[in-house]
């Protein structure tokens, strides 16, 4: 058996870790935190979450799993392996919304039972295809009575400021959040939202007065003097309840369809052609049976769909077209379908960052899929995004060991159109150097022409 490997990402909190070992996931429950584990699991809380897909299962195991990796387990928890770990800063909004509605369930089911929530963290939940799950079993504690929201502003900026800022202001928040890791601050948000933003009583509680408490002279004073106060649990759960409301109301406010939505019902395919590509990644899955595959350039979902029929566990879909995402979305959730789509500028890949640079860990460094779909996106990447066309594929190949990569070539209607206001400089952009570069990195085990000159298929296979 192999040494217990902390994760990255479960450092800053003293009640315990999660730590990976032989590929089960464990999770230590420290001295200091056992006593609340015990009572918070003793209320049934926990179990009850579990068997409403609420909060991801758990098992107690033996200690010595752990060895001297956590010397203050008092007990170790095995989990079942999530598909893919995701952050909120890759969530489209309905993703963001349905995981802040989930935490607001969760802290509702809690105080029902006497139970609390110590922080209010995005970073606790996780996704299964398009349904959000809480993950952190040791934030729960038993509730105090009067106590004030500890969480409060912590929701605010990882939850609800990110949401206002699509919803009221139009503007996404992926980039932002990923440049603060914390999430959007309220004083920021405070001065970006619209007067008309401002005015409703949810607004003024969770945005304005808080953002004018810390501009205050002295915010720290204000805070204790918060502090002495009470507040009655009936006040608590109805502060909760109405935020949830609020939330289950909001939509972006950026309306109208976005450039890539209905590329899949207007693009340069004839019925053959979509047949036929249909059929290659059909025949593809099939042979091969992922677990998990990364569908990089999702748009609304088809590939995905095509590939989960054929026998894929999970498919992970990346976009950065948020209509085209949201459609994603609706449609897993409309068709029970095991997908997860997120946001993503392939240019610009979500790095390792965070503490130490290893916390959040990039998109690279959580690579564990099975195999990949890259269909219509070398010549966004090439092309519009002015990658070398060796390194495009030098990325692609790397992120599975094996998987379908289209090629459109210039005669394409779609390069004619990112071509149509600049100068032709990709000289090395063909079919013929297309596969050359595979074939250096992997062995090219199929491909197939949708049409004479037209897009070409490639499906690969790479050692190690």
């Amino acid at each position: 058996m192999t040494t217990p490997d902390a994760d990255p990402g479960s450092f800053r909190d003293p009640a315990g870790r999660v730590f990976h070992r032989d590929g089960r996931v464990l999770r230590s429950v420290n001295r200091v935190a056992a006593t609340d584990f015990e009572a918070v699991r003793d209320t049934g809380l926990l179990d009850e979450l579990v068997s409403e897909g609420k909060l991801l299962a758990y098992e107690p195991v033996g200690r010595e799993l752990l060895r001297d990796a956590a010397p203050e387990a008092v007990h170790v928890l095995e989990h079942p392996r999530l598909p893919y770990v995701s952050y909120p800063y890759e969530w489209p909004f309905p993703l963001l919304k349905a995981a802040a509605l989930l935490h607001l369930d969760v802290h509702l089911a809690a105080l029902a039972r006497g139970v609390s929530l110590s922080d209010a963290t995005a970073y606790n939940v996780q996704f299964r295809g398009p349904r959000p799950v809480f993950v952190d079993h040791l934030s729960f504690r038993p509730y105090r009575d009067g106590e004030f929201w500890a969480g409060h502003r912590q929701f605010c900026e990882e939850f609800l400021n990110p949401l206002l800022l699509r919803a009221s202001c139009g503007i996404a928040h992926n980039d932002w959040y990923r440049g603060r890791l914390s999430g959007i601050p309220v004083t920021d948000l405070a001065r970006l939202l619209p007067l008309r933003g401002k005015l409703s009583l949810n607004a003024l509680t969770h945005v304005v007065l808080q953002a004018r408490l810390q501009r205050s002279s002295n915010p720290s004073r204000a805070a204790r003097s918060t502090a002495k106060r009470k507040l009655p649990l009936a006040a608590f759960v109805r502060m909760l309840e109405g935020l949830r409301a609020w939330i289950g109301k909001l939509h972006p406010a950026d309306g109208g369809e976005t450039v890539w939505q209905g590329y899949a019902e207007r693009n340069s395919y004839d019925e053959e052609a979509a047949a036929r590509k249909a059929a290659f990644v059909d025949s593809f899955v099939s042979a091969r049976q992922p677990a998990v595959l990364c569908d990089f350039g999702c748009n609304i979902g088809n590939f995905a769909k095509i590939s989960l029929d054929a026998g894929a566990g999970t498919v992970v879909g990346f976009d950065a077209d948020h209509g085209a995402l949201e459609r994603a979305v609706a449609r897993a959730r409309a068709e029970s379908l095991e997908l997860l789509p997120l946001y993503l500028d392939a240019t610009n890949p979500a790095p390792s960052q965070g503490w130490a640079e290893v916390e959040r860990r990039g998109l690279h460094a959580r690579a564990g899929a099975d195999a990949l779909l890259a269909l219509a996106l070398v010549h966004h990447l090439a092309i519009a995004g002015n990658v070398p066309l060796d390194r495009v594929v030098a990325w692609l190949v790397d992120n599975a060991p094996s998987g379908v990569i289209e090629f459109v070539p210039k005669g394409d209607p779609m390069v004619h159109e990112l071509l149509r206001l600049r100068d032709d400089v990709f000289a090395d952009y063909d079919a013929e150097r297309f596969l050359k570069h595979v074939s250096e990195r992997a062995r090219v085990v199929r491909q197939e022409r949708l049409s004479p000159g037209g897009r070409l298929l490639v499906a690969f296979e790479r050692s190690g």
